[in-house]
């Protein structure tokens, strides 16, 4: 029978694999309600703790008086109004590029980029851990699509070796379920040798990396000669909703001619630019913000370290528990929850096969006691679990 849906969807029930949404009944925040249960969560992106911040809250109410709830239409018709020009023009200055061009959401300008850079006849090398929006992409771009081993720079120029027509290597800047960095010095090398572009996607990297928030390209003190496409989104870091791309100006108007997801989407809502413009000042600002972000995520390693936890190689808010295992993931997930603790489990496919992991995510709006309890509940829970089951 075509379409058994049913087969699929049991298939993955007995593979530990099955996702459910939790149903979030608070602002989103350290302390939420979850399905009902008050929880101590550490498994958001809001880095900066900006999403509930009452300025940008202020900034979005005062927005919708003065324009309106709807973006009304695309860009390119009647729907790019004051506020989302204003954040194009903040977010070209926070990056230090000439241009920069919102998106509504970070799949779309992923896809807008990558589609309208490369096509047939063209070459898109990616790094195997790329988040999917960008593999996807790479895909559907028609372009000769490869992968090259992760983060690494050799593995790259193996490859840039056989490359043909124009070619773009793509990588995110932090990656979202190891919270490790890309080398980012070493993959522009190899890419201007052989006359390629580099598009990174810094969607983990702004606010938290960078002396001013600026991400990883920031981090790194890299020019647009060096990464020509930037990517940022804004639902992390940023606390509200929507992407950007910034670069050229040739690079920017050639979006706007050929990137189908920018000019066939309705623009965002003009009062969400009105609330991004609001936290993109903060970001910049209350540098305190990285700094008591730094001193948990140091905290955080410190103690797990201590407890026999498997940590990867991390300096971002961006903390994963290595637990291999899909079942046993799940298990410490909900011993967590009976704790009131939330932090989610990562199975595959989101994750390759044999690594589950719990996503342990640090914003600025935790405190060190919060992180203390954390510690304390997962030392108690990691004992609980028992060894990991035999495969022989």
């Amino acid at each position: 029978m075509p379409f058994d849906l049913a087969a699929r969807l049991a298939a993955r029930r007995a593979e530990n694999l099955y996702r459910q949404r939790p149903l979030l009944e608070s602002p989103q925040g350290p302390e939420v309600v979850v399905d009902g249960q008050p929880l101590l969560a550490f498994c958001n992106n809001d880095y900066l703790g900006l999403a509930n911040h009452p300025q940008v809250i202020e900034a979005w109410r005062a927005g919708a008086a003065r324009w309106g709830v709807g973006g009304g239409a695309s860009h390119l018709v009647i729907g790019h109004s004051g506020p989302h020009h204003a954040l194009e023009e903040a977010l070209a200055d926070l990056t230090g590029r000439p241009r920069a061009l919102l998106f509504t959401t970070g799949y779309m300008a992923n896809l807008g980029a990558v589609t309208a850079l490369v096509g047939q006849g063209d070459t898109v090398l990616e790094d195997r851990l790329n988040h999917a929006s960008l593999l996807d992409a790479g895909l559907l771009s028609g372009a000769r699509f490869n992968r090259y081993l992760h983060n690494d720079a050799q593995s790259l120029a193996n490859r840039l070796e056989k490359a043909t027509g124009n070619t773009l290597v793509v990588t995110d800047g932090v990656f979202s379920m190891d919270g490790d960095i890309a080398d980012l010095p070493a993959l522009a090398r190899a890419a201007k040798a052989k006359g390629a572009w580099l598009m990174v996607d810094d969607a983990h990297g702004f606010g938290p990396l960078g002396a001013n928030g600026g991400g990883i390209v920031e981090h790194f003190g890299l020019s647009q000669d060096d990464v020509p496409v930037l990517v940022g989104t804004l639902g992390k870091a940023f606390g509200t909703a929507g992407a950007f791309v910034a670069g050229s100006e040739e690079l920017i108007e050639s979006l706007i001619q050929f990137a189908r997801p920018y000019i066939y989407t309705t623009s965002q809502p003009p009062a969400l630019a009105c609330a991004t413009l609001k936290s993109l000042e903060l970001l910049r600002s209350e540098h305190w913000r990285r700094e008591h972000l730094q001193v948990l995520i140091r905290q955080f390693r410190h103690g797990a370290e201590q407890i026999g936890l498997q940590l990867m190689d991390s300096f971002t808010p961006i903390q994963p528990i290595l637990i291999g295992d899909a079942g046993r993931a799940m298990r410490l997930s909900q011993m967590l929850r009976e704790r009131g603790l939330m932090v989610t489990a990562i199975r595959p496919p989101t994750v390759p096969a044999g690594s589950a992991r719990l996503r342990v995510t640090l914003t600025a709006a935790h405190s060190e006691a919060q992180v203390q309890l954390l510690l304390n509940a997962l030392a108690e829970c990691f004992a609980q679990l028992g060894p990991e089951p035999s495969h022989a």
